[in-house]
């Protein structure tokens, strides 16, 4: 497992110097992002992905769990009129389409809105800071966090969110 580990930078310069140095301690490239509002990130800053940056993650699990239980309660409205050995079947099925459909349809809409794990750090986002998103093998959190620490005084370290998955 991965530990998300979020740093609010005063500028640009910060957060290359901070990029440098987790590539330094061979954190690879794809695991850090950078998220600034008011501010245009330079091409050599990984921007955050739409993953980060909208509430798609949170809509799709919202969604999936009410798809659920909609599609159980057609399905038991619906397999009261066929016959008894087709129920079974009948039921799962519908039940999975309902997760299918309440998963997409409800992250269509939080695609438009802004990540509410990030809600915290929008007022310092608004001041022009930037945030810097980093996903460390837990085994590293304590010597990233120390490094981090010790070279770069000017940046605010803002929280950590255990159990972010090894894969994509």
């Amino acid at each position: 497992m991965r530990h998300r580990l979020y740093y609010l930078h005063p500028d640009v310069d910060s957060a290359r110097r901070a990029l440098d140095d987790m590539l330094l301690s061979r954190i690879e490239i794809r695991h850090i992002h950078f998220l600034g509002t008011h501010t245009q990130l330079p091409s050599d800053l990984p921007e955050a992905t739409v993953l980060h940056k909208t509430d798609i993650v949170h809509g799709a699990e919202s969604g999936m769990l009410a798809g659920a239980l909609l599609g159980m309660v057609v399905a038991g409205i619906v397999v009261t009129y066929f016959d008894p050995a087709a129920k079974a079947t009948l039921a799962v099925a519908i039940t999975l389409c309902g997760i299918l459909f309440g998963g997409w349809a409800a992250s269509m809409v939080a695609a438009a809105l802004p990540n509410s794990r990030l809600k915290a750090f929008y007022p310092e986002l608004a001041k022009g800071k930037l945030l810097m998103i980093v996903d460390v093998p837990a085994r590293r959190v304590t010597e990233i966090e120390k490094m981090m620490a010790e070279r770069h005084p000017e940046m605010r370290f803002a929280g950590e969110a255990p159990g972010i998955p090894v894969f994509p």
